[in-house]
């Protein structure tokens, strides 16, 4: 009987569900978007709930699509947002309050004092990870400061926390299962990466309850199974991995030195750095890569906030273009940028400035600027703020990255990818499931119960669409780059200022 796997993949602006063949190919998709809640300037929330009504109504809809029944699916693998933090009441399954989102912005204070204080060197060597609002720390901390009589509670025991796989997990099971994966333990900057246990000092300094936190698991095993929820039979849930690092595995870099980049709201960029995690000297994240068995593999990640998410804005804040597929058309209207250059950066900057107070800028406007100047500048912002990170990168691993594996939305833009290998002068390499992310939770997923029976079967899936190569002359590319470096110091001068 034909079996297939069900991924989950909880993003930022939508909930997905794809199912996946024995031959590790999308069959069916289903998408929905859910609410942005922006409450305050800096603020970004998501209703957790709305969250798992999309999720498990797009899940039905992608079964249904496909032509199968429930009794069809073998097991589900999630994959998720990372950083956004859920806190709900044990016992009813109801959050207490919105879900605060990775790009929320409310404890870059707080950070900033963390750092005064002397606790940065401790985080980094302990978690991988900076002091910044970006993480599920300081956001817990702040629910439980903030949301009448939810200290008290969380004291009791009456609490949970989790990333959006807990949430998910704990739905699905009816409350019987919280737990997460190591990924997303990795996230939250109270996860003590080698050790692979919730880091008591660090508890304490945020001043959480080690009972609000979730059993940390591998990636690839069977955490629990479906209650009554999609179907009365049980579907093990059996591979959990945040977004970035379920990618990392989509793209089948499980050698180390091999580089991934993925375009969705935000970039994130992540090398293999096999069995030993490696320490940043040029302000990039040290993470977990995944774990299957006793495997625990490493990989150095650098963020970059703002990617998509500039093209959504070029859609709905300034209403230049009606669908996002019409800024390639636009930004090809106009044979270069105009000399326009634009940091993005609504949400700080990320890797490897790590500007928590930085806004967007752009620069270079004149009276013959257009929207194609601006789409175009949008779109090179993308592609600027990678080469930040590959270079940091490359400084830090000590090897000349020669070829970067690329997924998420906007890599169906040939000018950007196209100007992505100009910038890095590096082979830019599309493949043909650009689903990555969904793709590596369903082989986390199928390798867990047997459907697939080894990570060699399983990497010959993986194959090329389309590559890019370099093709541009130094002079042009030092230039560029020369400018945009203007631009960043000029977005930090403005931070500067705003304090």
């Amino acid at each position: 009987m034909n079996q297939y796997i069900l991924a989950f993949d909880q993003g930022t602006t939508s909930s997905r569900a794809i199912v996946f063949n024995q031959a590790g190919e999308a069959v069916s998709i289903a998408q929905k978007e859910f609410t942005q809640h922006f409450p305050q300037p800096g603020w970004v929330e998501h209703d957790a709930e709305e969250i798992w009504s999309t999720q498990l109504g797009v899940a039905t809809e992608a079964v249904l699509k496909a032509g199968l029944s429930t009794q069809d699916i073998a097991g589900i693998g999630i994959t998720n947002q990372r950083e956004t933090t859920v806190v709900w009441d044990r016992v009813t399954l109801r959050p207490i309050a919105h879900a605060i989102v990775w790009q929320d912005r409310r404890t870059a204070a707080f950070c900033d004092q963390l750092k005064k204080d002397g606790h940065a060197e401790y985080i980094q060597k302990t978690t991988g990870l900076i002091p910044d609002a970006y993480f599920s720390a300081t956001k817990v901390k702040w629910l439980l400061d903030n949301i009448e009589g939810a200290r008290e509670k969380a004291e009791k025991g009456e609490l949970c926390f989790g990333t959006i796989d807990s949430w998910l997990l704990y739905k699905l099971t009816n409350g019987k299962v919280h737990a997460t994966d190591v990924t997303n333990a990795s996230r939250t900057m109270l996860f003590n990466i080698h050790t692979l246990q919730w880091d008591k000092q660090l508890l304490e300094l945020f001043a959480i309850p080690e009972s609000m936190l979730p059993e940390v698991r591998s990636s690839s095993e069977i955490y629990g199974y479906t209650d009554h929820i999609l179907t009365a039979a049980n579907i093990p849930i059996c591979g959990i991995a945040g977004d970035q690092q379920a990618a990392l595995f989509g793209q089948m870099c499980t050698q180390p030195g091999m580089v991934k980049n993925t375009y969705g709201t935000g970039c994130f960029m992540l090398m293999n750095t096999g069995d030993q995690p490696i320490f940043s000297k040029n302000n990039l994240l040290t993470t977990i890569a995944w774990k299957i068995g006793d495997d625990t593999q490493y990989a150095l990640e650098g963020s970059v906030f703002i990617a998509g998410a500039v093209v959504q804005w070029l859609r709905d804040g300034l209403g230049v273009i009606r669908s996002s597929a019409e800024v390639e058309t636009l930004a090809a209207s106009v044979e270069n940028n105009g000399g326009v250059y634009f940091v993005p950066s609504f949400a700080g900057l990320g890797a490897p400035y790590w500007n928590q107070h930085a806004k967007g800028t752009m620069m270079g406007i004149t009276r013959g600027t257009t929207a194609g100047h601006i789409a175009r500048a949008s779109i090179e912002s993308i592609a600027f703020q990678t080469m930040d990170v590959l270079n940091a990168m490359n400084a830090d691993a000590g090897i000349e990255i020669s070829e970067i594996r690329v997924d998420g939305g906007a890599t169906v833009n040939d000018l950007l990818m196209q100007f992505q290998s100009d910038m890095l002068n590096c082979k830019v390499v599309r493949p043909k499931i650009t689903e990555t992310t969904a793709a590596g939770a369903a082989f986390l997923a199928g390798l867990a119960i047997g459907f697939w029976k080894d990570l060699s079967e399983v990497q010959q899936y993986w194959k090329e669409q389309k590559s890019f190569e370099p093709n541009l002359d130094d002079t042009t590319r030092q230039r560029n780059i020369a400018k945009w470096n203007t631009a960043i110091k000029a977005a930090e001068v403005w931070a500067e200022i705003e304090k």
